[in-house]
This record gives structure tokens, C-alpha cells and sequence, in this order.
């Protein structure tokens, strides 16, 4: 049994507010990363700039997971993509560009969530104060996310925060696709038992 989450709720994010992801076949992302990796290694700032451009919003979800806040979420993609800059000469495997990305931003969010002395839920876009029972369930489902452990929680926003597929979830975290699958569907059912317990969230088979 599993509910019904709308995505808005989920990420506290309007439809206005969702930056469209660009999909692409794995292998073929790989091919041009390596590409583009090999031509900014040899000083083509070009090409390091498109590769900012072409992993920037899912960084940015990879560390929300970790923060729970948009703007440090930002800081700290942008800090890996400075270390990533700094270090390219050290890849071995220039087609493992995304995921190594990714572990240089969990590490620069996670030493910015040490850094910080007060958690804050997220706040840059609250729930409709007019509808108090939409602003209950946007707080309840939040919570629940954040209640996840953090290799659940991370594909849960990955997926609905930053719109990514299985596939690019899979490349950002170094894992595979069906290990994506099986971390969102025990996230989806911790998730659903927590809504349900609180009455909340729309059953379904």
C-alpha cells in the first residue's frame, strides 16, 4: 500500500519554481562528460562551464538532502564544483565525472551542516498560510522526508526535488539504478506509514 504525495508538497516547490531537467541515455552522458572533462583538463573553460551547466540543479539536490535549505544547498554545490575544478587532474576516469561530483558536494554539505549551530526547515517557499490544512500537510510530509535515513532521503529529493530519473540518481550517487529503486521504495513505505499514522496522504494499491 503505498500514497499519493504531490510533488510540490514534497519539495515545498510551486510547479513555476521547477527547473526542467534535461534527460539523456547513461552511457551516452558518461561519453560526453568524459569529453568534456578531457577538453577542460587541456584549459577549455568552455567545456568545464558546460558541465557546470549540465549538473548544477541536481548537485543543488544532492546537498538539499543533507541541508534541508535552498540557498545553502546552493553554496555548497557551487563549493564542489570549485573543488572539482581545482582537482580535475586528479579523476582517473573522466566518464565517473557525476558521481565523483556528487561526493565532493555530500562532503562540502555535510561540513557545512556540522558548521551550522541551528537547523532550519525549510523556509524559502512555505506553505499557503490561507489553507492551514495544506500548510499541515505540507509540514507533515517534510517532516517525513526528513525523518529518512539519508540514502533514502537522498533519492526521494533527487527524484521529486530535482526531477532526476533513475538513471541520473543512479550516475549522481555512484550506484546502481536498481539499488535507486529499492532505496524510493522503502522510502515510499516509511514515508506512507508516517502520513498514515497522522491520518494524512491518500491510500492506493
Amino acid at each position: 500500500m503505498f500514497f499519493v504525495f504531490e510533488d510540490s508538497i514534497l519539495v515545498g516547490r510551486t510547479d513555476q519554481q521547477t527547473r526542467p531537467m534535461t534527460t539523456w541515455p547513461p552511457h551516452m552522458a558518461e561519453s560526453e562528460d568524459a569529453q568534456l572533462v578531457e577538453a577542460a583538463r587541456n584549459g577549455d573553460v568552455g567545456s568545464f562551464a558546460e558541465l557546470y551547466k549540465r549538473h548544477y540543479a541536481r548537485m543543488v539536490g544532492v546537498a538539499y538532502c543533507i541541508l534541508s535549505d535552498r540557498h545553502l544547498a546552493e553554496d555548497a554545490a557551487q563549493e564542489a564544483f570549485a573543488i572539482a575544478c581545482r582537482e580535475l587532474g586528479r579523476l582517473r576516469r573522466a566518464e565517473k565525472f557525476a558521481s565523483w561530483l556528487g561526493v565532493l558536494c555530500r562532503n562540502a554539505a555535510n561540513r557545512m551542516a556540522r558548521r551550522r549551530t541551528e537547523f532550519v526547515a525549510s523556509e524559502d517557499v512555505p506553505a499557503p498560510r490561507s489553507d492551514a490544512s495544506r500548510d499541515g500537510l505540507h509540514q507533515a510530509v517534510r517532516q517525513s522526508v526528513q525523518n529518512l535515513p539519508i540514502p533514502q532521503r537522498e533519492v526521494v529529493m533527487l527524484r521529486y526535488f530535482s526531477g532526476l530519473s533513475y538513471e541520473q540518481i543512479a550516475a549522481a550517487l555512484g550506484i546502481s539504478s536498481r539499488a535507486v529503486n529499492g532505496r524510493l521504495t522503502r522510502a515510499k513505505r516509511k514515508m506512507a506509514e508516517s502520513l498514515k499514522q497522522k491520518g494524512l496522504g491518500k491510500e492506493i494499491s
